[in-house]
């Protein structure tokens, strides 16, 4: 997998991450590449240099911005491996599950929501969904690199999983009850339905109630990612309280 960019190869490379090499546009004097090249260093991380031309026939966005790092595939995370850690630990969970998001950029943005909020993981489903990818590690601006997405076969399963570990499961859709009335603290999983469909009939009766953001203007609904960050941060207000 290639990553692409300033920001999302400096995230990839300060994390443990495997990375196979980084390449460099030979001769740019930019402060962030020379960045990531001492830390390249510092980590053993075999770096080559490439006149742009060649830079931009290897880039598969058109956004390399003077470095690519190829590195393995992605690796998900267990969500039993998560859900233990966090009760050795003592912490409340907090997942974000996706219920047919399809646009990579919708998926790297709310990647990139949850890390900042200190989420305990996304989860994805195998089939009719993003996965992690290129596009994905860059909108995520390298939140991919720090947290863990768990890539599941049901998600249906998953829900019935949470609720068994105590976890309150709430769909995200407009005509449910206002997300402020709603008690979010404890552990908590957020459905968040694809762009156009949203939260699926079956998967929206498995839940354990339905939230909605209140809407004042004449468009009544958000992207997927935008509602993702406003519930996500309503839960950790309703926490810090």
């Amino acid at each position: 997998m290639k990553i692409e960019g300033k920001n999302p190869v400096r995230e990839i490379i300060n994390s443990s991450t495997d990375i196979k090499r980084v390449i460099i546009e030979k001769g740019n004097p930019n402060t962030l590449l020379k960045e990531i090249e001492d830390i390249c260093a510092k980590k053993h991380i075999k770096v080559q240099y490439m006149d742009k031309k060649d830079l931009d026939k290897m880039s598969e966005t058109g956004h390399h911005q003077g470095v690519i790092a190829e590195c393995p595939d992605f690796e998900y995370a267990s969500l039993d491996k998560l859900i233990s850690n966090c009760k050795q630990e003592g912490k409340d969970m907090l997942f974000i599950i996706l219920d047919e998001v399809l646009d990579p950029h919708n998926l790297g943005s709310i990647i990139r929501v949850a890390e900042c909020a200190g989420a305990t993981g996304v989860i994805i489903s195998n089939r009719r969904s993003a996965s992690v990818n290129e596009t994905v590690v860059r909108t995520s601006a390298g939140a991919t690199a720090y947290l863990p997405v768990v890539r599941v076969t049901n998600i249906n399963q998953v829900i019935e999983q949470l609720k068994n570990e105590n976890v309150w499961v709430y769909a995200l859709d407009m005509d449910g009850e206002e997300m402020y009335k709603t008690n979010l603290t404890g552990n908590v999983a957020l459905v968040v339905g694809g762009e156009g469909n949203g939260v699926s009939r079956l998967t929206r009766k498995l839940c354990d109630g339905v939230i909605s953001i209140p809407m004042f203007g004449q468009v009544n609904s958000l992207n997927a990612s935008v509602s993702a960050g406003i519930a996500t941060y309503e839960v950790i207000r309703q926490r810090r309280k």
